[in-house]
């Protein structure tokens, strides 16, 4: 498997996480605020209202990665290593950038279907790394 097919699992894995993560706090917005009228007005809350601005620095990384997935230089162990290394980050308790995900991310962590695409994308890095 070469490295571009493993960050594209990765890719895919991070985005099923950020999917589960965000319908979690889209039921909590419904609950708090108001039932959410369509998609478009879904992707508008996820992009503008602060409910869903936690969920943003995964968001970035997810896009950085795409990025990464999509250019047309080689890639190499190094991009798995730099991947590993921001995901890290995010979860990080010392790395202050990042605290908001990290509160809000615990708020949901033991549901069954985060802790399923969590383990996805965490054992896909076990296996880049190994």
């Amino acid at each position: 498997m070469t490295v571009r097919d493993q960050l594209i699992d990765l890719s895919k894995a991070l985005r099923q996480y950020h999917s589960v993560l965000l319908e979690h706090s889209k039921r909590e917005y419904e609950v708090k605020f108001e039932p959410i009228s369509s998609p478009f007005a879904y992707f508008q809350l996820v992009v503008n209202h602060p409910h869903f601005q936690w969920l943003r620095p995964l968001s970035g990384l997810m896009a950085t990665l795409d990025e990464v997935i999509d250019a047309k230089t080689p890639l190499t162990e190094q991009n798995i290593m730099d991947t590993h290394k921001a995901l890290a980050m995010l979860f990080s308790p010392v790395e202050t950038s990042f605290a908001e995900f990290r509160k809000e991310y615990s708020r949901f962590k033991d549901f069954s279907d985060v802790k399923f695409a969590e383990a996805r994308w965490r054992a896909l890095i076990e296996e880049t790394l190994n």
